[in-house]
C-alpha cells in the first residue's frame, strides 16, 4: 500500500533545519520535519503543516524539489514529496513529536538519518532537483 508524505527543508544562509524525532515513523532518527498528508490537504500543505506542528518554523516559500519512492522490506511504500524554503518567520521550540535543531549543511549528521539521505540530500542541499 502506498502512502504519500512530505518532508520541508527550511534553510538560512548554510545551514539547515533538523529535528531529533521523538515518536512515530523514524523515532530516534534525525530529519526534516515533515509527516503524513492529510486528505483534503496538498503536498504543500502539508509540509507547511508539520514544519509548523513539529518545529513551530513557518516556511514561506515551499518549492517542490523532487518525488522520491520509499519502499520498505515490512512491505510499507512512502512516496515523498521534497519541499525546501528560504524564507520563514516564527519561534523555534521542541514539541511532542521533535527537538528541532539548526545545522550547517557541511555537518550533516548522516550517520544519524536514513541510510538513503546520503544518496539524494547533498543533491538537495545544492539546489538540485
Amino acid at each position: 500500500m502506498e502512502e504519500r508524505c512530505v518532508i520541508i527543508y527550511v534553510r538560512e544562509d548554510d545551514r539547515v533545519l533538523l529535528i531529533n524525532k521523538k515518536t512515530g515513523h523514524g523515532a530516534g532518527k534525525v530529519n526534516a520535519p515533515g509527516g503524513h498528508i492529510e486528505p483534503g490537504e496538498t503536498p504543500v500543505q502539508a509540509a507547511v503543516r508539520e514544519c509548523i506542528e513539529e518545529t513551530g518554523i513557518v516556511p514561506e516559500t515551499p518549492v517542490l524539489k523532487g518525488v522520491l519512492d520509499f519502499p520498505f522490506e515490512d512491505g510499507m511504500h512512502l512516496k515523498g514529496y521534497v519541499f525546501t524554503s528560504d524564507k520563514f518567520t516564527g519561534t523555534m521550540y521542541p514539541s511532542d513529536e521533535a527537538d528541532p535543531f539548526w545545522c550547517k549543511v557541511s555537518e550533516m549528521p548522516y550517520d544519524r538519518m536514513w541510510e538513503d539521505d546520503r544518496m539524494w540530500l547533498p543533491a538537495l542541499l545544492e539546489g538540485k532537483y
